[in-house]
C-alpha cells in the first residue's frame, strides 16, 4: 500500500510539474510570439483580394479581370444549408469551441506520438481564417503556436457569424474560385441561394483537397466526398432522412462555367481596365474596384448585332470562300468523334460550328458542336458563290451539293429564325455612338470579335475619312462667307500642285461633270470637284485650322488640295467627336467612357465632370465651374454641375450644316436612311479612293454614330463597295433600334437667319413668277441682292396679273 501511494503521488506531482511547465511554456511562447500576431486594428481591416468589375451604365456586368474569382457575400446572403454543410464537413464544434478544439489537438497529439510525424489535426474554421489572412500554410511547431494563439483572438473580436463570413468567402474552392459564390458559378452556373442540397455538399466537401476532390476533376471522388459530407449531415440533425436520400441519388452535372457576362463589349471593357491599371497600378485587379461606364447595354448590344450583321452582309456579296475544314465520316462515326473534330476549329463572332451530315437536292443537315441538329434551308444556302477575286465569283450555285459535302466542317449563324450559312469575315468594322451633349460613349464596338483581335480600330486605326471630311470643309467656307447657294463649277481640271507627285486629276465618283452647282446639292450628293476647288479658294491653312477645332490631328491632315477628298487620317472615335458638335449646336465635347468607380465599401472613389454643351442656357453649368476653380473646390464635390463646352461653331453655321445634312439622307448619298421613317436626321458618306474605306457618320440632338468598314491591311473592297453599300446599313440597323420610342425633335433655329426664294441654277433670287423656284437658308448678310435672269411666264400660264407679285422671302420662315 506504501508503494502505491508513494507511486500515486509521484504520478500527481509529474503530472502538477508537466501542467506547470507546459503552462508556462504556453505562456512563455505567447509572449514570444505575441509581437508577431496582428494587432486588433489589423484584424479588422481585413481585406480580400476582389476581382475588378466593370459594368454599363445601367449595371451590367461587362467583364471582370484579376487572376482571383471571388464574389463576396454577406452572411445573411449564404444559405442556411450550404453554412451547415461547411460545418458538417470542417468543424461541426464550431459553435462550442472557443477557437480551438482542444479535442481536436489532443487527437494531433497523440497521432505524434503513435507515428512520430506532424499533421494538421484538430483545425477549426477560426484557425483556417487564421491561417489564410495571416499565416503560411507550412506545417511546423511554431505555425502552429501561431495559429491557435491568433484564433483566440480572432475570436475576442469577431462574432462566429464574421468568421463564418470571411471563412466562406476566401476558401479556396479549385478552378480559381475562391469563396462559394464564385464556386457556385464556376461549377454550376448559379448564384448560391440556387443551389440544391447535392451541389452544397459538393462545394463543402472541396477546402479539403481542392484538386483531389474537384468534381472537375475526378467526378468519382468528388461524389465520394460529397456523399460523407451529406451522411454528416443527416447525423447531425442537419438534414432529414428523406433530403439525404434525395441528395445521394442526385447525378451531379457540374462543368466549368465561364463568367456570366451580362453585355459583350469586351473592346470597351479593355478601354476601361487600361484607365484603371493607369489610376491604380497591379492593386485594380485585386482591389474590389468596380467601374461604371457610360455603354448603354440596349444599345451596345444593338452596335454588336449590327456590325456582325453588315460584315456578313459584306462578306456574301463577295462569294463563299469555302469549308473550314473536311472529315472523313467514314472513320468518325461517332458522335462523340465529331465533338472531338469540332473542338480544334474555333468560332467567333457568335458563329456555331457544325459537321455536315447530310446533303439534300437544296437542304443539308448539320451536327452542331453541342450535340444539336441544323438544317439548312436553300434560302441560307443560294447566296454561296465560289469566291474568285474581290471583284468576280463563279456561278450561281444550283444545288446545295455544288456548295457542301458530307463531312465539310463549317460555320452558321441564325438569321430571323433560320440557320445559314456562314464564314469568318476577312473584312473589318468599327461603330461607335456617342451622347453629343457630353461626349459620353453609349456604345461601342472595335472589331468583329475581340477574340479574334484585340485590335481596338475605333481608338487606334488611322484610316481615311473621304467624304466624310467634307461637312468640316464646308462649315470652314460658310465661315469664310459663302453660302448654301453658292455656286462652285463642277468640271473637269487638272491640279499641278507642288504638295503633290505628280498632276492630278480628280473626278467625281459617277465619273461625271455637272457644271455649276450650289453647295448644298455639291454636299447632297458629295461632288469631289466642287470640294476641290472650294478647299482652292478658301485655303488649305484656314481649313486645318478650323477643322483642329473639332478635334482633327493638325499633323495628320495634308496641306495640299487632297484634304478635300478627306485624305487625311482620323480615329472614328474622332470623327464620333466632330459629329458631335455638328449635333449638339457647335459645341466640342470630349468623349469619354469612364462614369465612375466604386470603392470596396461602395464608396465613390471618382466621378466623370465632362464639359456639357448648353445652347440655350448654361448659366448654372457656368457657376458651378466658376465655383470648381476656388481654393476652397480641392476638396471635390462630386455633385458639382459640369462645366461648359466651349463653341466652336456659330449658331448659324451649325444650323445651315445640319440643313445640308439633312438632306443628305432625304435626298442624296444617305438616302437609304429613309427607311428609319424619321426627318430629323442628319449625316455623311465617305468613301477613299478604290474603295479601301467605306464611312457613314449620321446624328440627330441627341445620338451619334459613325460606322467604319475596310480590312486592316489596306486593300480595296472591291467595285462599289461606297460608304453607302458598306457602311450605311449598319448604321441604319443600328439606329433603328437605338431611336426606338425617341421622339423627334425639330431643329431650333437661331436668331440672324432668312429663308428666300431662289433660283436653282444661279442660286440668286427668284421673282414671283419663277415656277421652279426653291427656299434657302441664309444668313441675313449674305442674303442674294440680284434676281436671276429668268423669262417670264405669261399671265395665263401663271394664272394671275403682273399686280399680284409674290413675296421674295417667305414670311413664315422670315427670322
Amino acid at each position: 500500500m506504501k508503494f502505491l501511494r508513494r507511486l500515486s503521488l509521484f504520478v500527481l506531482r509529474a503530472v502538477l510539474l508537466v501542467g506547470v511547465v507546459g503552462g508556462g511554456a504556453v505562456i512563455a511562447s505567447y509572449y514570444y510570439l505575441r509581437a508577431d500576431l496582428p494587432t486588433a486594428e489589423a484584424l479588422r481591416d481585413i481585406r480580400m483580394q476582389v476581382p475588378l468589375r466593370v459594368l454599363t451604365h445601367d449595371r451590367k456586368l461587362m467583364a471582370e479581370y484579376g487572376e482571383v474569382k471571388r464574389q463576396p457575400l454577406a452572411f445573411r446572403q449564404i444559405p442556411d444549408r450550404l453554412v451547415k454543410a461547411f460545418l458538417a464537413a470542417e468543424d461541426d464544434r464550431f459553435y462550442q469551441h472557443p477557437g480551438v478544439d482542444y479535442q481536436g489537438i489532443m487527437r494531433a497529439a497523440w497521432n505524434l506520438v503513435l507515428t512520430g510525424k506532424k499533421s494538421q489535426g484538430g483545425s477549426t474554421i477560426t484557425m483556417q481564417v487564421a491561417r489564410n489572412f495571416f499565416l503560411s500554410r507550412e506545417k511546423t511547431y511554431l505555425r502552429k503556436l501561431n495559429e491557435i494563439f491568433l484564433s483566440l483572438k480572432m475570436e475576442h473580436e469577431f462574432t462566429k457569424e464574421q468568421i463564418l463570413e470571411l471563412y466562406l468567402n476566401k476558401i479556396y474552392l479549385g478552378n480559381r474560385a475562391n469563396g462559394v459564390a464564385a464556386a457556385a458559378n464556376v461549377y454550376y452556373g448559379l448564384d448560391v441561394k440556387d443551389l440544391n442540397l447535392a451541389q452544397m455538399a459538393m462545394i463543402a466537401g472541396l477546402p479539403k483537397a481542392p484538386s483531389l476532390y474537384n468534381p472537375i476533376a475526378n467526378r468519382t471522388r468528388a461524389t465520394q466526398r460529397r456523399n460523407y459530407v451529406l451522411r454528416r449531415m443527416r447525423e447531425l440533425g442537419y438534414i432529414s432522412q428523406e433530403a439525404y436520400q434525395e441528395a445521394i441519388a442526385y447525378h451531379d452535372q457540374s462543368r466549368l462555367h465561364g463568367l456570366a457576362i451580362d453585355v459583350e463589349a469586351d473592346y470597351a471593357a479593355e478601354m476601361a481596365r487600361a484607365f484603371m491599371v493607369e489610376r491604380y497600378g497591379k492593386d485594380a485587379y485585386t482591389g474590389n474596384y468596380q467601374v461604371v461606364t457610360t455603354l448603354d447595354s440596349r444599345l451596345q448590344t444593338a452596335a454588336e448585332q449590327a456590325l456582325r450583321k453588315d460584315l456578313h452582309s459584306y462578306d456574301e456579296r463577295h462569294g463563299f470562300r469555302g469549308v473550314e475544314h473536311h472529315v472523313d465520316l467514314g472513320s468518325l462515326q461517332e458522335p462523340a468523334d465529331w465533338k472531338k473534330a469540332l473542338s480544334n476549329i474555333a468560332a467567333f463572332g457568335g458563329l456555331y460550328k457544325g459537321i455536315v451530315t447530310f446533303v439534300d437536292d437544296q437542304a443539308v443537315s448539320v451536327y452542331l458542336s453541342d450535340g444539336e441538329t441544323a438544317d439548312i434551308e436553300w434560302s441560307g444556302l443560294k447566296w454561296a458563290n465560289p469566291y474568285i477575286d474581290i471583284n468576280h465569283m463563279g456561278p450561281k450555285p444550283e444545288l446545295a451539293g455544288d456548295i457542301l459535302k458530307v463531312g465539310d466542317i463549317i460555320f452558321l449563324r441564325r438569321v430571323n429564325h433560320q440557320w445559314r450559312l456562314a464564314q469568318l469575315p476577312e473584312v473589318e468594322g468599327a461603330m461607335v455612338s456617342l451622347n453629343p451633349r457630353d461626349g459620353a460613349v453609349l456604345a461601342l464596338v472595335g472589331g468583329y470579335d475581340f477574340r479574334r483581335s484585340k485590335f481596338n480600330r475605333v481608338t487606334q486605326a488611322y484610316r481615311q475619312p473621304g467624304s466624310n471630311f467634307k461637312p468640316f470643309l464646308y462649315s470652314a467656307a460658310l465661315e469664310k462667307g459663302y453660302t448654301a447657294a453658292s455656286l462652285i463649277n463642277d468640271a473637269p481640271v487638272v491640279f499641278d500642285d507642288p504638295g503633290l507627285e505628280s498632276a492630278w486629276r480628280p473626278e467625281n465618283y459617277s465619273g461625271k461633270f455637272f457644271g455649276p452647282t450650289r453647295l448644298r446639292e455639291a454636299l447632297i450628293h458629295s461632288r469631289n470637284l466642287v470640294s476641290i476647288r472650294l478647299l482652292r479658294s478658301i485655303g488649305a491653312p484656314f481649313v486645318i485650322d478650323y477643322a483642329e477645332k473639332f478635334g482633327f490631328e493638325r499633323d495628320r491632315l495634308p496641306e495640299n488640295l487632297s484634304l478635300a477628298l478627306g485624305s487625311g487620317v482620323a480615329q472614328p472615335m474622332q470623327l464620333a467627336g466632330a459629329y458631335s458638335a455638328l449635333a449638339n449646336g457647335g459645341f466640342r465635347v470630349q468623349s469619354y467612357l469612364v462614369e465612375q468607380i466604386l470603392g470596396p465599401d461602395g464608396q465613390v472613389l471618382f466621378n466623370a465632370r465632362p464639359a456639357v454643351a448648353c445652347p440655350e442656357s448654361c448659366e448654372e453649368a457656368e457657376k458651378n465651374a466658376a465655383a470648381a476653380t476656388r481654393p476652397d473646390a480641392a476638396s471635390a464635390d462630386l455633385n458639382l454641375t459640369p462645366p461648359k463646352a466651349p463653341r466652336i461653331m456659330t449658331p448659324e453655321n451649325n444650323y445651315l450644316m445640319n440643313s445640308m445634312l439633312r438632306d443628305v439622307i432625304q435626298h442624296g448619298t444617305g438616302r437609304r436612311a429613309r427607311s428609319l421613317g424619321r426627318h430629323d436626321l442628319a449625316g455623311k458618306t465617305g468613301t477613299t479612293n478604290d474603295q479601301v474605306d467605306a464611312w457613314f457618320s449620321g446624328f440627330n440632338q441627341d445620338l451619334v454614330a459613325v460606322c467604319w468598314v475596310g480590312f486592316d491591311q489596306v486593300r480595296s473592297m472591291g467595285r462599289y463597295e461606297t460608304g453607302a453599300r458598306a457602311a450605311l446599313p449598319m448604321w441604319i440597323s443600328y439606329m433603328s433600334a437605338a431611336l426606338k420610342d425617341m421622339p423627334e425633335r425639330s431643329l431650333v433655329r437661331p436668331k440672324g437667319l432668312v429663308t428666300v426664294r431662289i433660283d436653282p441654277r444661279s442660286g440668286l433670287l427668284a421673282d414671283s413668277h419663277q415656277r421652279d423656284a426653291i427656299f434657302e437658308t441664309f444668313r441675313s448678310r449674305f442674303v442674294p441682292k440680284e434676281f436671276a435672269h429668268v423669262a417670264k411666264p405669261t399671265a395665263e400660264q401663271t394664272g394671275q396679273g403682273d399686280d399680284q407679285p409674290a413675296p421674295e422671302i417667305a414670311p413664315e420662315q422670315l427670322f
